[in-house]
């Protein structure tokens, strides 16, 4: 079979989301290790801060057929990930692709690859991360494709249904099973930060309020 579409998954629930978008990649990221996309794929368009559920799609180098399909099935609340299978030379996300997807509802668009036609992405408001631009586009081959399927998006492992958390400092992918212990962990460590940041702006040092210091003078 050329082409594999799954059923959606089930969708994270609305009140956890409503923490995720309030959770910053990087404060989790002083705790977990896995599921974090690499550096690469930053973000081009759109809110600077989205959480969904994962909605995964595998495309191959030069052809964009199932995309193409697959924008009919997202909801509000989703979050599609696109795994470019290495490839990184053909924009399969254009302004066509772009208004498609927002019109769906679609929280945004996380891809392992280059996208195209950026000043028009920004017009449709489309949250995307991604690889850069390229002017060398995908076609519709129907060579094949797979959708809801486990994916690989910027090293990290992605199965359809786990949450996406994206903001300026990178993207990170979380089973659901551990999205809300690891949420709670992050809201409750940025209101601690937050009073630190009150203290050192009245004068603390910054070595002795971490314990750096102590570990640096009693070497």
């Amino acid at each position: 079979m050329k082409f594999v579409v799954n059923d959606m998954p089930e969708q994270i629930r609305p009140e956890l989301l409503a923490k995720c978008e309030r959770a910053e990649t990087a404060t989790i990221g002083h705790k977990r290790i896995l599921g974090f996309a690499r550096p690469e794929i930053e973000w081009a368009s759109g809110s600077r801060h989205i959480a969904g559920t994962a909605v995964t799609l595998a495309i191959p180098a030069q052809d964009s057929t199932l995309l193409h399909h697959a924008v009919q099935f997202l909801r509000q609340g989703d979050v599609l990930v696109i795994d470019r299978l290495g490839d990184s030379r053909h924009a399969c996300l254009g302004g066509g692709v772009a208004c498609a997807i927002k019109e769906s509802g679609c929280g945004g668009v996380i891809l392992d690859g280059p996208c195209t036609d950026l000043s028009e992405i920004r017009d449709f408001s489309l949250s995307l991360w991604c690889r850069g631009v390229s002017p060398i586009t995908t076609r519709l081959h129907g060579t094949a494709g797979a959708m809801n399927v486990p994916v690989s998006c910027g090293g990290a492992a992605v199965l359809p249904g786990y949450a996406v958390i994206a903001d300026e400092s990178g993207v990170l992918f979380i089973p659901p099973d551990d999205v809300e212990s690891e949420v709670n962990w992050a809201l409750g460590y940025q209101v601690r930060e937050s009073a630190l940041h009150a203290e050192l702006r009245l004068g603390a040092k910054l070595g002795e309020l971490s314990g750096a210091s102590k570990l640096v003078e009693g070497n």
